[in-house]
C-alpha cells in the first residue's frame, strides 16, 4: 500500500488497553504495526497489523498460532533498543507520519511506560505526530508552539514539565494560564480541567499532557 503524507499507524504496545470510542477514531483508516505481545490488542480491535516485531518473549505460542498469515520480523532478545521503538521505526520507514502508541501507558513495567512517553518527545521533535493511548487515558509531547487538543467538557487532564517550561499559556479550561514560567519539578500544572477542546502554547521546553477523556469526576 503506498504511503501518504499524512498516513497514520497504530503501533500495538504490551501494556493495558480499553477498547473506547475515541481509541476507534484513531484506528479508523490505519495501518497498524505490532510489537511483540501488543499482538493480543489485535483481535478486541479487529484489526490485522501488517507487520509483527520483537523478540517474542512475551508472546505465547497460542497468539503466535492465531496470527499465522502475519509477516513476522523477529529480532534477538539481546538488542539495543526496545520492540516498541523497532516498531515504530518499522512504521516510520513505511511511511508514518503520525503515529498512535496503543498500549503505551500504564502496564505491568512502569519503565517501559516511562520509555515510551520520553520516545514520543523524542519523536515529535523528529517532525512525527504523536498520540499515546490506553483507551481511558491519553497523552501528547507538548513542544514550543501552539496546538489544540479535543477534550470532553469536564474531563481531567495534566502538564507535566520535562524541563522548565516558558511561555505557556492554557485556555479553555478551568484554570487557564497565561504566559507562565514552569520550574522543573513544580506540580502547578497537574489536575486541570477541560472545558472543551483546550489551545495551549509554549513558547520554550519540554512538555507531556496526559489526559483522562473519559474521567468527567471534574465536571
Amino acid at each position: 500500500m503506498p504511503a501518504t503524507t499524512d498516513q497514520t499507524f497504530v503501533v500495538l504496545l504490551g501494556g493495558a488497553l480499553t477498547v473506547t470510542p475515541r481509541l476507534r477514531a484513531d484506528m479508523t483508516g490505519a495501518r497498524v504495526v505490532a510489537a511483540d505481545g501488543g499482538m493480543r490488542h489485535a483481535a478486541c480491535l479487529g484489526v490485522t497489523p501488517e507487520l509483527w516485531v520483537g523478540d517474542f518473549d512475551s508472546t505465547p505460542p497460542d497468539l503466535i498460532a492465531a496470527w499465522p498469515d502475519v509477516e513476522r520480523q523477529p529480532w534477538p532478545a539481546a538488542k539495543n533498543e526496545t520492540d516498541g521503538a523497532i516498531a515504530v521505526s518499522a512504521a516510520a520507514e513505511r511511511g508514518a507520519r503520525r503515529i498512535v502508541l496503543a498500549g503505551a501507558l500504564g502496564g505491568e513495567r512502569s519503565d517501559h511506560a516511562m520509555m515510551h512517553l520520553v520516545h514520543a518527545v523524542f519523536l515529535e521533535e523528529e517532525g512525527f505526530s504523536i498520540k499515546l493511548t490506553s483507551g481511558e487515558e491519553e497523552a501528547w509531547p507538548l513542544l514550543p508552539g501552539t496546538r489544540e487538543i479535543d477534550l470532553p467538557k469536564h474531563s481531567l487532564f495534566s502538564v507535566l514539565g520535562l524541563s522548565p517550561l516558558s511561555g505557556l499559556f492554557i485556555d479553555n479550561v478551568r484554570y487557564p494560564l497565561a504566559d507562565f514560567s514552569l520550574p522543573f519539578g513544580s506540580s502547578r500544572t497537574i489536575s486541570n480541567v477541560a472545558e472543551g477542546p483546550i489551545r495551549l502554547s509554549l513558547a520554550s521546553g519540554r512538555a507531556l499532557l496526559i489526559a483522562r477523556p473519559y474521567d468527567l469526576s471534574g465536571a
